[in-house]
């Protein structure tokens, strides 16, 4: 199979190409990323001599480039979006630019390129906020809450609409919170880790009882790459990590791993509409797919610090600016 994979520059994009080469010999891999501040090139540096991969840098708004590209493949998965909920408060055009518009590009790529296979990849906070009991399944309805969900939540239906407005081979998957190697260190482990070893304060939103399903992000890659294989064209999925936990356990955690005490956190002023509880039912891919996660919360975060503790030139370049992809703040 040859796929594109949009963002694959990003976080968990730069994951699942990894895992797609890694698990299918076969497979090639075209990443299309516009190196934005989430976006790094030196994320990709080990597959420079892989001559199954190729990367494009580019703007999936880009119609012309979009199009020559999807003539080339058999499949798109779709990472690339804006994606972080404080800089969506603060600058929703371009969500909706990236998020939307650049969704639908591809969609009209993928219908004029015929039988090519569209997998959208999708956040839990369409559905909104949960309250102390249920979780988020294929059948909630969504109720977004912040520009960056909104976004995604116009993205899913335009997705959808495809499907049945012209037929087009799409699956959806909603993910909870991913973690792991390579996340961008504004998010909140890896600002929490990284801001610990530099001997920083760690912020902490409210009263650190906002309730996060976090994923280890290879557990997601997976689920994405059953997903493509064997999921029910024009089905939606939820991936979940089973792992519940408070923001403010969470931050305990990380200071307990390396050493640090509570006063290292610094409680801040709470984010505008901070959603209270989120939650995953995977129980449908668990049934179809045959998938569910299979990294415990602490293993994957002791993973996850360790990694950081490693790539100290990675993590200080990107929060320094200096890294030539990154916009500077």
């Amino acid at each position: 199979m040859k796929v594109l994979v949009t963002g694959g520059a990003g976080f968990i994009g730069t994951n699942f190409v990894y895992h797609l080469l890694r698990m299918h010999p076969q497979d090639e891999v075209i990443v299309l990323d516009k190196l934005t501040y989430a976006g790094n090139l030196e994320n990709l540096k080990s597959l420079s001599a892989e001559p199954r991969f190729l990367f494009v840098k580019g703007d999936i708004c880009n119609r012309d480039l979009v199009q020559s590209i999807v003539q080339k493949v058999d499949a798109v998965v779709h990472f690339a979006a804006e994606s972080h909920v404080d800089r969506s408060i603060v600058d929703a055009q371009t969500f909706l630019m990236t998020n939307i518009i650049g969704t639908q590009t591809l969609l009209d790529a993928c219908r004029t390129a015929k039988s090519v296979r569209f997998h959208h990849v999708s956040t839990d906070e369409v559905f909104g906020s949960l309250g102390i009991r249920g979780s988020f399944r294929e059948s909630t309805a969504y109720d977004p809450r912040s520009p960056y969900s909104a976004s995604k939540a116009a993205s899913d239906h335009l997705v959808r609409a495809a499907f049945h407005t012209h037929n087009l081979p799409i699956t959806i998957s909603n993910c909870s919170n991913n973690y792991g190697p390579y996340c961008f260190p504004e998010k909140f482990i890896p600002l929490a880790i990284t801001n610990c070893l530099e001997g920083k304060k760690v912020p902490l939103y409210g009263d650190g009882m906002n309730v996060r399903d976090w994923i280890f992000v290879e557990d997601h890659c997976a689920g994405i790459d059953a997903i493509l294989r064997r999921g029910k064209i024009g089905e939606t999925y939820c991936l979940g990590g089973r792992s519940e936990r408070t923001n403010r356990e969470v931050l305990q955690q990380i200071l307990f791993e390396l050493g640090k005490s509570e006063d290292t956190i610094e409680c801040v002023t709470d984010r505008l509409g901070h959603d209270r509880r989120y939650a995953i039912d995977f129980s449908k891919a668990e049934q179809e797919l045959n998938w569910s996660p299979e990294t415990p919360f602490l293993h994957g975060l002791r993973r996850t610090i360790e990694w950081y503790r490693t790539h100290e030139d990675w993590w200080k370049r990107i929060k320094n600016g200096d890294n030539q992809n990154v916009l500077k703040k």
